[in-house]
């Protein structure tokens, strides 16, 4: 079988632990593009991003060329258009930008709401998976919010059940399987589709 040209796409639901599957693969020798450290950084730093941003927005979005992120904020929670327009502002330059990288594999929670599975060729998806209850508890601890809060954080995305279907690879962060014992398990299965 011929190796595929696409990319691999790591997912999965906020309090996952994809992050630190993510550094496991890097420990690992696999580059991983991470797709929402790119979005901050190209906002800083494009200009032709900034100006279309300023042109949905208003100018006060950008002082002396510095995000304001409660305008931005304030902006995107309006309304879902909104919140859509800003993401195709910014979507398609991340995927560019990761083209432009040379890098394969990328680290994306929004995979699917951001329309990425449909602006890049993908070989395959694999979600990074973990107990609800998990979930919440590292959503709290990380971000110092309450139950009640980081469920909410749940609810607004795609469910992990979702994310579980349409993926070609499941890595377990529930804290007790072995994830290296996984990683090296996922290397097996590329290396006999020749894609690693």
């Amino acid at each position: 079988m011929a190796q595929k040209a696409g990319y691999i796409a790591i997912t999965g639901s906020i309090g996952s632990g994809k992050s630190h599957v993510c550094r496991l693969l890097q420990l690992s020798g696999v580059e991983v593009y991470d797709c929402d450290t790119a979005a901050k950084r190209l906002i800083n730093t494009s200009k032709p991003l900034q100006d279309e941003l300023q042109r949905l927005v208003g100018k006060a979005v950008f002082v002396d060329g510095e995000l304001q992120k409660a305008i931005l904020s304030a902006f995107i929670l309006a309304s879902k258009e909104n919140a859509q327009a800003v993401n195709e502002i910014v979507h398609p330059a991340v995927a560019a930008d990761l083209v432009a990288s040379g890098t394969r594999w990328f680290e994306s929670a929004i995979l699917y709401s951001s329309g990425f599975d449909r602006r890049l060729p993908l070989d395959y998806v694999i979600c990074v998976s973990a107990p609800l209850e998990l979930r919440i508890k590292r959503i709290m601890q990380r971000d110092g919010i309450n139950h009640e809060r980081a469920t909410s954080w749940l609810r607004s995305q795609m469910p992990q059940e979702k994310m579980l279907e349409r993926a070609d690879f499941n890595i377990v962060n529930d804290g007790r399987i072995e994830i290296d014992k996984q990683i090296e398990q996922l290397f097996i299965n590329l290396k006999t589709r020749k894609l690693c």
